[in-house]
């Protein structure tokens, strides 16, 4: 005579099988999306904070002097605001074997700056983008001393020129 016993045991390991195997699958994907929203958080951050530190006109010794020469209008406070912040899958980076994002500031001024101050104002926001990326994932000494490219597990981060509206 056959006993039915087991069966019940059976069909809960297969279950729980099956739920253990859609959990590894999905800790992944979210683990990824993760990565890229603390990558995202910390571009803000960044962002804001390069901002700040440019719109106040606190720069470093060399910069200062390069400015005092060339932009002196970078030299008083002035506005700037930030529009938004995206990213882009660029695609895969085969030097790094990672997936190559490419993050993108848009911002706007009422003050009528020259172009290569732009460009100045620009490259400051992305640098300390950039360099909050690269603190966030613990990453500093992986990378140059303007956090180009900056690296977290699963993907390589740059910045493209700061669009102005």
């Amino acid at each position: 005579m056959m006993d039915d016993k087991g069966q019940i045991s059976a069909e809960l390991l297969l279950l729980f099988g099956a739920l253990m195997l859609i959990m590894m699958i999905s800790v992944i994907f979210i683990a990824q999306e993760h990565e890229l929203n603390q990558a995202m958080a910390a571009a803000r951050s960044g962002a804001v904070e390069g901002l700040a530190t440019s719109s106040v006109a606190i720069y470093p010794k060399d910069t200062y002097r390069d400015y005092s020469m060339s932009k002196t209008s970078l030299l008083t406070p002035y506005s700037v605001e930030i529009i938004n912040i995206s990213y882009e899958e660029i695609g895969h980076d085969g030097n790094y074997d990672k997936k190559w994002i490419q993050f993108k500031v848009y911002a706007k001024t009422s003050h009528r700056f020259k172009n290569d101050e732009l460009v100045s104002i620009g490259d400051r926001i992305n640098f300390n983008l950039r360099k909050s990326i690269a603190v966030s994932f613990n990453s500093t000494k992986a990378t140059n001393k303007l956090y180009n490219p900056v690296f977290s597990p699963h993907y390589v981060y740059t910045t493209a020129n700061v669009k102005w509206v």
